[in-house]
C-alpha cells in the first residue's frame, strides 16, 4: 500500500465543528477541505456515523477523508445524534430522526460556501445502511452514493436474524457493543462543562436496542423501515454497491444490481468487514481511486468512464486450504456485463450412500437430526480478517452432520451466484431449523468452506407471517444459501452437509428435531467463461492518506477458546480481546476490553446462554473515565431472557448504574 501526501490540493482540517439542527440539537462534524474552496467550491462527501469522529474511527478517518480533500472534495464526518460529541439521545439503529437529520446536514453542507451544492455520500457497515436509506428519501443535495458491506433488506441481512433464525453469533455482541458505545461520554476538551450531564443522559435514557430487535422476531414493518428492497426504484441516484466474499453482508450486491433502476455498479472482492484498500484477505485494490472515479462522474460530470464499467467486478477466488484466518486470498477478476447470469445451473441429487450426483434417479429419502455442537468452527458471521475469523477444516463438522459428496471433478468447475436447495420435507416437532453448508473436500480429506445457508422452517412461505410446522406433514420448501464465487478445482470433491442445529449462527430452536427430506435437489449457478476469453479488470495499487499517528501501549490480542465436557455433553465457546492505544495529537490513551462467551449441553436446546462483557478505559491529564457493560441472552421453551448492565466510572468511583431485565415470549424462533 501506497501512502500519499502529494496531493493536487493542499489540505486543511476543520476539527471540531457544528451543525445545528433545526430542533437546536448539535452535530459534531470535523472537516477537511481542499485550499481555496472557499473561493472556488466543490462538492462535498458526507460519512455519516455514530462511531465518535474524535476516538473511534479517526484512525480510518485519518487514511481516507485527506485523500478525497486532496483530490478536491469538501470530505466530512459527521457524528449522529446521540453519539460522540453530539448532543441527543440515539435510541436505535436506521431510525427516521436518523433519515431525517440527514436531510438538514445534506441541506446545511449545499449551502456553505466552499461547497457547489452537490454532495455525495460514503460508507461502509451502518454507513453504507443509511447512504442507501438516505437516497431513498431523494434529496435534491444528493448526487451519488458508494456503499459498503451493507444491505437492501434489514431483515435477512444483517446481524440480527438469518433465514428467520436468531443471530446468536452477532445480535447479542453488537447489542453489548452499542450498549457500551451509548454510555460513552462526550469529551469535555470538545463540548465543555456540560459533559458530565450529557453524558448521564445518555446512560438513564437509552434503552438496550435487543429490546427492539428480539421483540420483532418477524419481518414486520420495524424491518421494513429503511429496507430499501421495499421499494427499489425509491433509490434514483447512481449508487456504487461494494462487498467482499468473506463479509456478512455479500447477499445484496448481486440482489441490488438485478433490481435497482437507476445508474448502478457493483464490486464484489474477496475481502472481510472493511475498506478494500486495507480489507484482508487480500488482494487490496485502489479502491479510494475508484471511489474519486465515481465521485468524479456523478459530481462534477467528468467522463471518467465508470459508465462504462461491467455491471460486476467480481473476484473469482481459488481453492484455498482451510485455516481460521488469511492475509491473501488468490483468484482472479473477471467482469460480468448482465447480471443475473442466465447461464445453466448444474442440478445434484443426494442420492443413497451418501453420494451426490448428477443423475436424478437415485434420489434417497434422507433423515436429518443434528448435534447442538454443530457449528463451533462456524467462524464469525461478519468477519473483519482477524485469527479466528474464518471457519478452519470442516472434518469435525462434516461428521456431525448428514453428508453428500460427488465424485472428484474432473475439470475445475466454477460457481458466481446463490446455489439453492430444494427438497419435500416433513418434521416431527413445530419448529426445526435446517442448515446446509457447502464444502469443497481436498483429495487428502481437508474441507473448505465454500458457503452455507439456514431457514427457520416456520418462516418456510413467509418471514412475515411464520407458521409452525405440522408434524409429520411434506413441506416444500426452498433453502437459498449465500451468494458465492469458488473454483473447485479438479481432483476436488463437493460437499453437501446438513443439520438442524448451527450454534452459534442459529439460536436452536426450542425442541430437538426430526427432518426427514425427499426429493432433495441441490441447484449451484456456474460460471463458464474462459479466462482467455474474460475481458482483463485491472485496478490500481492500493493507496491512502498519510496514517494518524498512535502509540501502541498494549498491542491488540485476540483468543477463541473452546472446550467441552464429554461426560456432560457441554461445550463453552470464548473469544477474548484487548488492546491500549494513545492517539498522540489527542493526548488520549484508550484502553479497551471484551469477551463473548456462548455455552450449550447437547441434546438441550434450552441450555443455550449468550453472555457478553465490553469494558472502555479513556484517560487524558486528569480526566479519567471507565464504562462497562455485560448482557447475557437465554431461553426457556416459551420465552427469551435478557438482561442488561451498564456501570461508568469517573476517577475510579462508580457514578452511573444502569440494569435491565426483560422477558421476551418466542415468536416461532
Amino acid at each position: 500500500m501506497t501512502v500519499r501526501t502529494d496531493f493536487p490540493h493542499a489540505v486543511k482540517r476543520i476539527d471540531h465543528t457544528w451543525i445545528t439542527l433545526a430542533d437546536g440539537t448539535r452535530l459534531a462534524v470535523r472537516i477537511w477541505l481542499p485550499e481555496g474552496a472557499e473561493a472556488e467550491p466543490v462538492p462535498a462527501i458526507l460519512e455519516y456515523l455514530p462511531y465518535r469522529l474524535t476516538d473511534g474511527t479517526v484512525e480510518r478517518d485519518t487514511l481516507q477523508q485527506p485523500y478525497f480533500a486532496g483530490h478536491g472534495y469538501a470530505a466530512v464526518r459527521v457524528d449522529m445524534r446521540g453519539s460522540g460529541n453530539s448532543d441527543g439521545i440515539l435510541y436505535d439503529e436506521y431510525l427516521k430522526q436518523e433519515q431525517d437529520d440527514a436531510l438538514e446536514i445534506l441541506q446545511w453542507l449545499a449551502a456553505q460556501p466552499w461547497c457547489d451544492g452537490g454532495v455525495g455520500i460514503i460508507g461502509i457497515s451502518w454507513g453504507g445502511f443509511n447512504g442507501l436509506q438516505i437516497a431513498a428519501r431523494r434529496p435534491p443535495e444528493l448526487k451519488a452514493v458508494i456503499s459498503l458491506c451493507s444491505t437492501d433488506d434489514r431483515y435477512a441481512d444483517d446481524v440480527h436474524y438469518v433465514g428467520g433464525c436468531l443471530n446468536a453469533s452477532d445480535q447479542l455482541a453488537w447489542a453489548s457493543t452499542m450498549l457500551l458505545y451509548n454510555a460513552k461520554p462526550p469529551l469535555p476538551w470538545v463540548v465543555g462543562e456540560g459533559w458530565r450531564d450529557t453524558w448521564f443522559k445518555r446512560i438513564d435514557e437509552t434503552p438496550p436496542w435487543i429490546d427492539a430487535w428480539m421483540t420483532h422476531q418477524r419481518r414486520d414493518e420495524f424491518w421494513q423501515h429503511g429496507s430499501i428492497c421495499e421499494d427499489y426504484a425509491a433509490v434514483e441516484c447512481p449508487v456504487l454497491a461494494v462487498g467482499g466474499w468473506s463479509d456478512g453482508y455479500s447477499n445484496a450486491v448481486p440482489r441490488m444490481l438485478e433490481h435497482l433502476d437507476g445508474p448502478h455498479k457493483g464490486l464484489l472482492g474477496p475481502w472481510a468487514h472493511a475498506y478494500p484498500e486495507i480489507a484482508t484477505p487480500g488482494p487490496q485494490i485502489g479502491f479510494l481511486q475508484e471511489c474519486q472515479r465515481w465521485w468524479d462522474r456523478w459530481l462534477k460530470g467528468i467522463d471518467t468512464g465508470v459508465e462504462d464499467d461491467p455491471d460486476l467486478r467480481v473476484w473469482i477466488p481459488d481453492a484455498l486450504e482451510p485455516a481460521p484466518n488469511y492475509a491473501e486470498w488468490p483468484g482472479r477478476w473477471i467482469a460480468e456485463s448482465n447480471w443475473p447470469l442466465s447461464g445453466d445451473p448444474l442440478a445434484l441429487y443426494p442420492a443413497s450412500g451418501g453420494a451426490l450426483e448428477r443423475a436424478s434417479d437415485s434420489i434417497a429419502s434422507i433423515s436429518v437430526t443434528g448435534s447442538l455442537l454443530h457449528g463451533k468452527l462456524a467462524g464469525q458471521w461478519c468477519p473483519y480478517g482477524a485469527d479466528g475469523d474464518f471457519p478452519g477444516d470442516q472434518r469435525q463438522e462434516d461428521a456431525l452432520c448428514v453428508t453428500f459428496d460427488t465424485a472428484p471433478f474432473a475439470e475445475t468447475v466454477e460457481i458466481l451466484g446463490f446455489p439453492e436447495l430444494g427438497a419435500s420435507i416433513t418434521s416431527d416437532t413445530p419448529q426445526a431449523l435446517l442448515v446446509a453448508r457447502l464444502c469443497d473436500v481436498w483429495p487428502d480429506g481437508r474441507s473448505t468452506l465454500i458457503t452455507r445457508g439456514l431457514l427457520n422452517l416456520t418462516h418456510r412461505d413467509s418471514h412475515e407471517h411464520p407458521e409452525p410446522l405440522e408434524p409429520g406433514r411434506a413441506y416444500d420448501i426452498r433453502l437459498r444459501l449465500n451468494a458465492i464465487a469458488w473454483s473447485l478445482s479438479a481432483g476436488h470433491r463437493l460437499r453437501l452437509a446438513l443439520s438442524t442445529a448451527y450454534w452459534p449462527w442459529a439460536w436452536p430452536s426450542p425442541e430437538t428435531a426430526t427432518l426427514a427430506l425427499d426429493g432433495c435437489r441441490l441447484t449451484l449457478p456456474l460460471y463458464s467463461q474462459a479466462e482467455e476469453d474474460a475481458p482483463a479488470i485491472e485496478f490500481a495499487p492500493a493507496e491512502t492518506a498519510q496514517a494518524l499517528d498512535i502509540k501502541e501501549i498494549k498491542p491488540p490480542t485476540r483468543s477463541w477458546q473452546i472446550t467441552s465436557d464429554p461426560v456432560t455433553g457441554s461445550q463453552e465457546i470464548s473469544i477474548d480481546g484487548q488492546q491500549a492505544r494513545r492517539l498522540v495529537a489527542e493526548e488520549l490513551t484508550i484502553e479497551t476490553a471484551g469477551s463473548v462467551q456462548w455455552s450449550i449441553i447437547d441434546g438441550n436446546p434450552l441450555s443455550a446462554t449468550n453472555t457478553v462483557d465490553n469494558a472502555w478505559h479513556a484517560r487524558r491529564g486528569d480526566w479519567d473515565v471507565r464504562v462497562t457493560t455485560s448482557s447475557t441472552l437465554s431461553a426457556d421453551h416459551d420465552h427469551f431472557h435478557l438482561t442488561t448492565l451498564v456501570e461508568a466510572y469517573e476517577d475510579g468511583v462508580r457514578v452511573r448504574s444502569r440494569s435491565h431485565s426483560a422477558r421476551i415470549p418466542r415468536d416461532n424462533v
